[in-house]
């Protein structure tokens, strides 16, 4: 897969780099495995990689290498990662408990999408989502795409509170409130996964680029 990639400056210290402008998957697996080959290439003077949904963020330390330097390094990395395309995905299976005190919006879903509440889990259960990025608080992973059918705008007056593990959409997308938190998106279910252990060695359930499955327990 080929793309247009553009790379501009951001600031003195950090650049982007740029493979497409919308929410694609295949866009986005690219993203992640670029970003992990920044990571283990050991490019001199690069601090940090913050991937998005079709960007990716690259800080360096500007007294140890120059913009220009980084970006034809970058080039090299970019056509390496062409070529080689992205590996294969870790799956992640997370087990919901749909609808009642777990998801209270659900059945607005169903009447926002004209849908029976049974068909928009039967929708929101059996497709496989991609983490395109984390971001909002600790261990929140932006997932998507959601199918057509059951996309729902976000509410518009956020919740002050929402439970540790929900599962919500919002939009095209599907996501997991992993700390108790404010939140506008719509909330169908929970998980009794752990998303978020700030003692732990590895503190995120997800990761960029991973591969989601919603398990329905009854």
């Amino acid at each position: 897969m080929t793309f247009k990639v553009k790379i501009a400056p951001l600031g003195d210290s950090s650049l982007l780099i740029q493979l497409g402008d919308e929410i694609d998957a295949g866009v986005n697996q690219h993203v992640h495995a670029l970003a992990k080959l920044i990571d283990i290439s050991a490019l001199a003077g690069i601090v940090e990689t913050v991937p998005a949904y079709s960007t990716l963020l690259v800080h360096y330390d500007p007294l140890v290498v120059s913009f220009t330097q980084v970006k034809s390094g970058l080039r090299t990395l970019i056509a390496r990662a062409q070529e080689t395309g992205p590996g294969k995905p870790r799956q992640v299976d997370v087990p919901v408990r749909y609808g009642g005190e777990h998801g209270p919006d659900l059945e607005f879903v169903a009447a926002h999408c004209e849908l029976q509440v049974e068909e928009v889990i039967r929708i929101h259960s059996e497709r496989t989502y991609t983490v395109f990025m984390m971001g909002f608080t600790p261990g929140f992973a932006y997932m998507g795409k959601l199918d057509e059918a059951i996309i729902t705008p976000r509410m518009e007056s956020p919740r002050t509170h929402v439970p540790a593990g929900t599962v919500a959409i919002a939009g095209a997308q599907t996501g997991i409130y992993p700390l108790d938190s404010p939140g506008g998106w719509r909330l169908i279910g929970r998980t009794s996964l752990r998303l978020f252990d700030a003692t732990s060695d590895s503190p995120f359930l997800f990761s960029p680029g991973d591969q989601v499955r919603f398990i329905r327990e009854t």
